[in-house]
C-alpha cells in the first residue's frame, strides 16, 4: 500500500513519505521489540531483554511509538504484549513494592517541565493509541502488572495469561486515579465496582476478569501469543477497508469516554499531587 500512496502522491503534486518499520523499530528499540509479517505487527514491552518496567523515559516512549505505528500504512492488525512473565512491573530494587511504588509515583519532575512529564505525557499515551492507531488492536496481557494495564482494556480484543492482574494502584500509594486506568474500569465495570477496586487497589485476576467482561479470553502462558496471532490473521481475510472500520466502530465508545474523562481525570492526579507537595 505505501508504494501505490506514494507513486499517487508523487503524480498530483508530492508527499510527505510515512514512517516506515525499521526505522521506527529501531527508534524505540529500548521499549519494544517490534516485528512484523504479513501486516501484522507485534509489539513486546520490554526493559533490556526482560520485564517491561514501568518508568516516566517509557510513559513518554510509548505515546510517540503509537502516532508512528498509527502513521505507518503497511500496517494492519496490532498485537500488544510484555515479555516474560510480567506485562508491567517495577525496577528491582529491594524494599516493599507499594512503597516502591509510592515514591516513583510522586518523584518530583524537574523545574519547568512538569507539563511535559506528568499532565502532556498521560495525555499522549491514551490519546495517541485511540485516536492515532486505526486498524485493529489485540492485546496479551502476559502476566501481573502494576499499572498501564489500561492500554490493554483499550485494545478491540484483549487476552489474558492465567496468571495476568489488572489494578489500579493509585490511591493506595496516596494518589488520585486520573491517568486512565480508572476510566477503562468504569467504562468495563460500572460505577460501583470500578469504585471498588479505586479506593482498595484490589487486584482482579484473569478468571474474575473474564466473568467481568473485562477480558475476552483467559489462556496458559503458552498459547496466548499464537492465539492473538490467530485472531490476527482471522481478522487480515477481510477486505481492508472493512477491518478498519470495523475498528471504528469499535472504538467509538473509547473516543467519547476519553473525550470526556482522560483530561478531568489526569488534571485531578495531578493537582492532589501538587497539593500534596505544597503540604510538604
Amino acid at each position: 500500500m505505501p508504494r501505490e500512496l506514494d507513486e499517487w502522491h508523487a503524480r498530483t503534486g508530492g508527499y510527505v513519505p510515512r514512517p516506515r518499520f525499521e526505522s521506527y523499530a529501531e527508534k524505540y528499540a529500548d521499549y519494544f521489540v517490534m516485528q512484523r509479517r504479513d501486516g501484522i505487527i507485534e509489539l513486546r514491552m520490554h526493559t533490556g531483554g526482560g520485564p517491561a518496567q514501568f518508568g516516566f523515559g517509557a510513559h513518554n516512549a510509548w505515546g510517540q511509538a503509537w502516532q508512528e505505528i498509527g502513521n505507518d500504512p503497511d500496517n494492519e492488525v496490532l498485537i500488544l504484549t510484555g515479555t516474560g512473565e510480567h506485562w508491567l512491573t517495577l525496577p528491582v530494587q529491594d524494599g516493599d513494592a507499594a512503597e516502591r511504588t509510592r515514591a516513583l509515583m510522586r518523584e518530583a519532575r524537574p523545574d519547568g517541565f512538569a507539563y511535559e512529564h506528568t499532565y502532556y505525557d498521560a495525555i499522549k499515551l491514551l490519546e495517541n493509541f485511540v485516536f492515532g492507531i486505526d486498524i485493529p488492536t489485540i492485546a496479551a496481557i502476559n502476566g501481573p502488572s502494576i499499572a498501564h494495564t489500561e492500554v490493554a482494556l483499550l485494545c478491540d480484543i484483549t487476552l489474558a495469561a492465567e496468571t495476568a492482574t489488572i489494578v489500579d494502584p493509585h490511591l493506595p500509594t496516596g494518589v488520585a486515579p486520573g491517568d486512565g486506568q480508572q476510566l477503562t474500569l468504569q467504562e468495563l465495570l460500572g460505577t460501583k465496582r470500578a469504585a471498588y477496586h479505586l479506593y482498595t487497589g484490589e487486584p482482579i485476576g484473569a478468571r474474575q476478569a473474564l466473568e467481568l467482561g473485562l477480558v475476552n479470553e483467559v489462556l496458559p502462558a503458552g498459547q496466548l501469543l499464537p492465539r492473538a496471532w490467530a485472531i490476527a490473521e482471522s481478522i487480515m481475510r477481510s477486505p481492508r477497508s472493512a477491518r478498519r472500520l470495523t475498528h471504528a466502530i469499535a472504538q467509538r465508545p473509547w473516543k467519547r469516554r476519553l473525550v470526556d474523562d482522560l483530561g478531568f481525570g489526569v488534571a485531578h492526579e495531578m493537582f492532589g499531587i501538587s497539593a500534596d507537595r505544597l503540604r510538604g
